[in-house]
């Protein structure tokens, strides 16, 4: 009969107006809407000229990005690995468009210069002319 009993009280406090196990809501985003810039949208690179003709420039100046070679190094200009134009010495820069003789043989002149065997094929040329010193030097030292 204690058996009894026990079973009785044991549904009495399950029928108790507060729940056994309360469940905790936490905080969550709404599902939103679509968006106009996608995933796989890449910012932009701005290639392309970073100093203009005449302006005076120090040593490891960037004068220009590019993908492709559309500008090609001059006198005092390094070619970086990634097509970056810079300057090797301090001074001027002057743009020239000067003529190219390109190797025939090798595939990619080919590719991008078919049909071109005939004409003169004009570049742009970055120059970087060295400031003139200053002629005024000190004797430090005789031997």
């Amino acid at each position: 009969m204690s058996f009894n009993i026990m079973q009785k009280l044991t549904l009495q406090c399950l029928k108790a107006d507060q729940p056994l196990m309360t469940t905790i809501r936490n905080a969550s985003k709404k599902t939103g809407g679509s968006t106009r810039n996608k995933k796989g949208h890449a910012r932009p690179k701005h290639r392309g000229w970073r100093v203009q003709d005449g302006h005076h420039v120090s040593e490891g100046t960037i004068l220009a990005t590019q993908l492709t070679t559309r500008f090609h190094p001059g006198l005092n200009v390094g070619f970086g690995r990634n097509g970056t134009l810079f300057a090797m010495e301090h001074g001027k820069v002057y743009v020239t468009c000067e003529p190219i003789d390109p190797n025939w043989d090798h595939t990619w002149i080919q590719r991008h210069y078919a049909g071109r065997q005939d004409q003169t094929i004009y570049k742009k040329f970055f120059n970087v002319i060295p400031e003139n010193q200053h002629q005024r030097f000190k004797l430090v030292e005789e031997i």
